[in-house]
């Protein structure tokens, strides 16, 4: 019997992890509120006419084993070829023991990553590498330059103020600003020299031009030893019909297992008294206002939505920090298509002899697309006619309220279509049909009031039954197993194991995101 309720805010990966951990490690029972009608937040999977979209592309790879444990448990994964494998008669990499994708739909397929840039209408690898395709794109000149920059670059290193002292230190000058600098300014509407270094250490880590060179002569002479920075993780797991699918799952585990997740309910405020303890919240529903009373608080809402609800539990400067964090909202089209006009010169099989690609950064000056994917590639089962057609991902990084925004759907469709026309990737008379999908506060920035995060920070845990977890409730760029583990680190802190600061140490590590250990 459960002593003691928590509310959760927020039905995405750290917020279902931690009515998961609740249910399996305490006597405490979950609440999930979750605003949308969908599970799984930026990790849903949306379906347009059979065809499945994964908002944004969501690999599932982990260097954390309780992470692993758990997707585990969810999903079985793959021991017989998928479709495409079968169809084509390629390899794939199988389990022991695991399910056939053919016959089961609950199992996570072993896929092969490939991620590629398109600049000057020419592939790259990504991240940038240096190998023969690099070279005879750019040529003998422009790979000398760039080697120069990067020496220089490496004898006369920066202090790390901005996005852009970091990125020069690791790639040099000409490398930056052919692949980093204007890139960064499409996804994040900022120079890098407007962003603090605090997003390379985040994102970028271990990465460097340097240790792209090391990877690159250790593969060219058959040692695997050391490899393993952003390549540098060439498969993942993913589910057969898109992460909403294991999302989905979980929340339906939560259920049966005595939790509650409720849909369409928007938190309104909290009530904080005067020691510092949430008492209860208050959240809009379709059977109206509700008052939802509990012991414990775990918010994945984003920090600024989360203070605004905090009734006198910040004072204006905190408040102030906390509606001046940055966002960068987005918007993505899924638009299906006949066929590519890009031609598929790798090596890799593929159905259609379309490019292998999961996605590739569209680095083209000339449109304000940033990422492309094809979902064809990520699983087949993602696509209702995967031998006859190509279901595309264009992504689109803007701010709320901008013109990209205030378009019209179909307008904006329109547009993702002419501009995929427009650098050669499709033909106009390929495209069959499209949809948009917008979401707000997609992604955490680091700039604005961001460096003042640490006081907002404190504030909040000086309320002594709120926990924040999850990308948007820290406010920091998180992959989705950083997203689980911060939960997992609240759940402990409730259990008395860990320190509320242990909740927001997760992922502050200096170690690279993919690296596996």
């Amino acid at each position: 019997m459960h002593k003691k309720n928590a509310i959760i805010i927020g039905a995405g990966p750290a917020g279902l992890t931690a009515a998961h951990y609740l249910l399996k490690f305490t006597d405490i029972r979950p609440i999930v509120l979750e605003k949308e009608n969908f599970i799984g937040g930026i990790s849903r999977t949306m379906n347009f006419e059979g065809n499945r979209m994964d908002i944004g592309g969501h690999r599932f790879f982990s260097k954390d084993e309780e992470v692993l444990k758990l997707w585990n448990e969810l999903m079985p994964a793959q021991g017989a070829p998928a479709f495409d494998d079968k169809i084509l008669q390629r390899e794939s990499v199988l389990t022991d023991g695991g399910v056939n994708p053919e016959e089961v739909d609950e199992v996570f397929l072993n896929r092969r990553r490939v991620s590629r840039i398109f600049y000057n209408k020419k592939f790259f690898s990504y991240p940038i590498s240096l190998n023969l395709e690099t070279i005879k794109n750019l040529g003998l000149g422009e790979m000398f330059s760039i080697g120069t920059s990067f020496l220089k670059a490496k004898f006369n290193q920066r202090e790390e103020k901005t996005l852009e002292d970091f990125m020069i230190n690791r790639f040099g000058q000409k490398l930056y600003e052919t692949f980093f600098r204007d890139y960064t300014t499409k996804v994040w509407g900022r120079t890098p020299q407007q962003i603090g270094a605090d997003w390379g250490a985040q994102r970028i880590k271990g990465l460097s031009l340097g240790k792209t060179v090391l990877d690159f002569f250790k593969k060219t002479f058959g040692s695997k030893e050391g490899a393993g920075e952003t390549s540098l993780i060439e498969r993942f797991f993913y589910p057969k019909f898109g992460p909403g699918q294991l999302w989905e799952k979980l929340a339906d585990e939560i259920k049966k297992g005595g939790g509650e997740v409720l849909q369409n309910s928007k938190v309104k405020s909290f009530h904080v008294d005067a020691n510092k303890i949430i008492k209860s919240v208050k959240v809009e529903s379709a059977a109206g206002l509700l008052t939802f009373p509990a012991d414990y608080f775990l918010s994945s809402m984003p920090l600024a939505e989360l203070a605004e609800a905090l009734d006198d539990g910040l004072n204006f400067r905190q408040l102030q920090i906390a509606r001046g964090l940055p966002y960068r909202d987005f918007i993505t089209v899924g638009l299906l298509v006949d066929k590519l006009r890009l031609k598929n010169l790798t090596k890799i099989k593929t159905l259609g002899n379309i490019v292998p690609d999961c996605w590739i950064y569209i680095q083209e000056p000339s449109v304000k697309l940033g990422r492309l994917q094809i979902f064809n590639n990520w699983s087949p089962y993602m696509v209702a006619d995967p031998e006859n057609s190509v279901w595309l991902g264009l992504e689109y990084f803007c701010n709320e309220g901008d013109d990209l925004w205030q378009m019209s759907s179909q307008d904006f469709i329109n547009f993702a279509a002419k501009e995929l026309i427009s650098i050669g990737i499709i033909e106009a008379a390929a495209v069959r049909s499209g949809v948009q999908v917008k979401v707000p506060k997609a992604y955490p920035a680091y700039f604005d009031t961001y460096e003042n995060i640490s006081e907002l920070r404190d504030a909040l845990d000086e309320i002594k039954n709120l926990y924040c977890i999850g990308r948007n409730g820290q406010h920091r760029y998180n992959n989705m197993d950083h997203s689980m583990l911060t939960a997992i680190a609240a759940v402990c802190a409730i259990a008395g194991k860990f320190s509320k600061s242990d909740v927001w140490k997760v992922n502050a590590e200096q170690t690279y995101h993919e690296e596996k250990k």
